[in-house]
């Protein structure tokens, strides 16, 4: 008997680890997820991130990639279609190649090609449906000005790895997660936990951030739930009012100014589609 609680303190002591800095998290509080699995939340007084015990639910969880309460996504990505574009226009090559990571869908990546950008979808889970004829392939397209991850960070059950593999990609990141408030709330108090669909398991706070741009030597660039690690040294003020006005008449400025890939890629696509029938 005491050989068995031995090893269940032991096995528990590893799980409670942090599975961003390895630091002992400590539990802040349990509750359910999908209406049925009893889960600690862990916060790591290191690096500041909130995590799930082990997510053993995440089979169950993910038995539709989109969850069903995902009602913003139509309004989300015409959102980040304005806010990346402009983005783009004011500190990245408009004339480079971009990757969309976690493309879901593929509604991001035919939005940014119909504004002008050569982007392309990547997606281990979710099949692309508005973006075919656009998979990302690194052996055709090594060189990656940015990548964006959107609503995605909070999905990561080894957080750095999964950075350090978008890291790969390319030394720029903007991507979008709600950052946890403080004090931490309570379970019923933020609709972030996405208790009901079981697929969120890590969130980040500004500690959280500052951590990963440290480990990764990036410069960090916050507003709101819009996030940027990039090697490149860029203006704050800037950034942040770029990023703020991008929904009003900068958008449609930089709309203007690019070329719209919608007829190209539709010839594109014809042609690759001939004699297939």
């Amino acid at each position: 008997m005491l050989e068995k609680y031995v090893r269940f303190t032991v096995e528990k002591l590893i799980t409670n680890n942090c599975r961003m800095c390895g630091e002992l998290a400590k539990e802040v509080f349990q509750t359910k997820i999908l209406g049925k699995h009893r889960v600690s939340y862990l916060l790591c007084p290191r690096c500041g991130l909130l995590q799930t015990e082990e997510p053993y639910w995440l089979d169950e969880a993910y038995t539709s990639p989109i969850n069903m309460s995902d009602t913003g996504i139509l309004v989300r990505n015409m959102y980040l279609q304005k806010v990346a574009s402009t983005l783009i226009y004011s500190f990245f090559d408009t004339d480079g190649t971009f990757v969309d990571a976690a493309g879901g869908y593929g509604l991001f990546v035919r939005l940014m090609r119909d504004v002008g950008f050569d982007f392309y979808w990547s997606d281990k889970y979710t099949q692309n449906l508005f973006a075919r004829g656009f998979e990302w392939d690194k052996n055709h397209k090594p060189r990656v000005e940015l990548v964006t991850c959107f609503e995605a960070f909070e999905h990561f059950v080894n957080p750095m790895v999964e950075i350090k593999e978008l890291l790969r990609i390319s030394k720029n990141i903007l991507f979008t997660t709600e950052l946890l408030p403080a004090p931490t709330p309570e379970p019923n108090a933020w609709w972030y936990y996405g208790l009901g669909h079981g697929q969120h398991i890590a969130f980040y706070s500004p500690q959280t951030l500052q951590y990963i741009a440290r480990a990764f030597n990036a410069n960090l660039y916050s507003v709101g739930s819009l996030h940027l690690l990039t090697e490149k040294n860029l203006n704050r003020l800037s950034f942040s009012w770029i990023t703020r006005t991008s929904k009003r008449g900068l958008f449609t400025f930089v709309r203007k100014k690019m070329n719209s890939r919608t007829m190209e890629d539709m010839v594109s696509m014809s042609k690759k589609t001939e004699g297939r029938f």
